[in-house]
């Protein structure tokens, strides 16, 4: 019995340093890679006469706090106004329609080529809103933005003249962080992002493996689109899905790490679970849509290895909770060995699950300009979260190892009024438990004598008792006003 639970245990811990040792592996190849990912700014412009036309679409649900925002942000780009079309794609149920339409209205009265779409449903979500408006539009090329980003002048003058290569489908460029010093949360979501687009993004576009349009601030061909099928909306990850739909037929991705479109992160813990929630389950549903085709494709062994790892992240989740559960049995039912043997064991194990995640965001810092120690301040603090995350992305990878689909949950936007809109979630029970738990483990961890567990609980412990306070005191403020004021606060399913 013992022997068995040894196994588990570091077949476990050895699971996370696969995953860790990629993230090492993802940091090397942009330092192998760097010349090419350097050079991807060093492209021709595009003559005046020459540009293609574009249509910049704009979805839209419920989103009154940035629309007119957008909407003017777009109207300030660099572009031929003959060659420039607008889509305000709005499925909205509140007061976005107003004030989505008002917005239009004095656009076009202008001189901006802009139309107000809405559906007579909204089947298919974000996808299903796409693909209605591609099938009326006139560009060329597509660029999309969603509702909290602030897409800057000069964006398609910068990016568009990547398309003059036919194999070309796609540009991606870089996420900012309007609202990054906002709070601790806020900073380590930016860090979060950060690591995906300055490390991953760049890492796979330099080696030539698969990597995706994040669904906002990027450009497509429309031409590419069509190719890989069209929008489909049987995952909560289309942009995903897509990407390697169009990757498989052999068409060509761009990553612009020096193009940044502004953005905002959640500002709430519960929108940045339903957020993160979605993410995972759509990543999962795209594995399974996908990755056997991958696997069979004929691309190279290094693209298929990366396109493993890129598609099956989160399952990373369910160990980091199994971990924190098998790691009170553990150190009472396996004896504190002598500092030489945790050296040799425990060291490496540590570093693998942990010091590739500071190698990976101190890199993801540093190629933007940012302080290294920065990340490194932050680093508790983003492995705790990602603990205290892990029981419900946890439920949120068997929800997409069960079932395709589902509803798309959009995350609430602060903008320029603050509470405007709250994520309903339930209150966080196991999350509760396994604080305690953790508490327990940190305890345990000092009387066996097992030093080098101790700032893992402790972080375990930190991770998932900050989850339950602030999950349990945004729900009940969130309930206690939607009892004295109900029509001000719609909730999001």
């Amino acid at each position: 019995m013992v022997t068995a639970f040894v196994v588990l245990y570091f077949g476990v811990l050895i699971l996370l340093c696969a995953y860790g040792l990629h993230r090492l592996h993802l940091v090397m190849s942009c330092a192998r890679h760097r010349r090419r990912i350097d050079r991807v700014a060093e492209v021709a412009p595009v003559p005046e006469d020459e540009l293609p036309r574009v249509t910049v679409q704009l979805p839209l649900y419920n989103e009154a706090t940035v629309t007119a925002r957008l909407l003017d942000a777009v109207a300030l780009m660099d572009y031929p106004a003959d060659r420039l079309e607008v889509q305000v794609l709005d499925d909205s149920t509140d007061e976005t329609r107003s004030i989505a339409e008002a917005k239009v209205r004095e656009l076009a009265a202008q001189g901006l080529d802009i139309v107000y779409i809405r559906r007579p449903n909204r089947h298919g979500y974000k996808a299903g809103a796409l693909d209605y408006g591609l099938a009326r539009a006139s560009g060329e090329l597509v660029a999309v933005f969603d509702a909290d980003f602030v897409p800057q002048p000069d964006f398609l003058r910068r990016v568009v003249p990547h398309f003059q290569n036919p194999n070309t489908a796609m540009v991606q460029t870089r996420w900012g962080h309007m609202n990054r010093d906002h709070s601790l949360l806020t900073s380590v979501q930016a860090l979060m992002l950060d690591g995906h687009h300055m490390v991953e993004n760049r890492a796979r576009y330099g080696s030539q493996c698969f990597f995706n349009f994040s669904g906002t601030g990027g450009i497509w061909r429309v031409a590419a689109i069509h190719d890989a099928g069209g929008w489909e909306h049987d995952t909560l990850t289309e942009d995903l899905d897509l990407s390697y739909r169009a990757q498989l037929k052999g068409w060509r991705f761009v990553y612009r790490q020096d193009v940044v479109t502004p953005a905002e992160v959640p500002e709430d813990l519960s929108a940045f679970r339903a957020q993160q929630y979605r993410w995972a389950k759509g990543t999962v549903q795209t594995a399974r849509k996908l990755l056997g085709r991958v696997m069979r494709s004929d691309l190279g062994l290094t693209q298929r290895v990366e396109a493993f790892f890129h598609l099956t992240p989160h399952f990373a989740y369910p160990l980091m909770l199994l971990l924190s559960i098998l790691i009170l049995p553990a150190l009472i039912l396996l004896p504190a060995v002598d500092v030489k043997t945790m050296f040799i064991v425990d060291l490496p194990l540590c570093f693998g699950a942990t010091g590739s995640l500071a190698t990976f965001y101190c890199l993801a810092e540093r190629a933007q300009g940012r302080s290294v120690f920065g990340a490194l301040k932050r680093l508790p603090a983003l492995i705790a979260l990602g603990a205290g995350l892990s029981p419900h992305l946890t439920r949120a990878v068997f929800d997409g190892l069960k079932n395709m689909s589902g509803e798309f949950v959009r995350t609430p936007k602060r903008g320029s009024q603050l509470g405007r809109y709250r994520q309903a979630a339930q209150l966080p029970y196991i999350e509760i438990g396994l604080c305690l738990v953790s508490i327990a483990s940190v305890v345990a961890s000092i009387e066996t004598g097992h030093w080098f567990a101790t700032p893992f609980t402790l972080l375990f412990a930190l991770g998932y008792g900050y989850v339950a306070l602030t999950v349990t005191r945004e729900q009940l403020a969130s309930r206690a006003v939607k009892e004295t004021e109900p029509e001000q606060l719609p909730r999001v399913a």
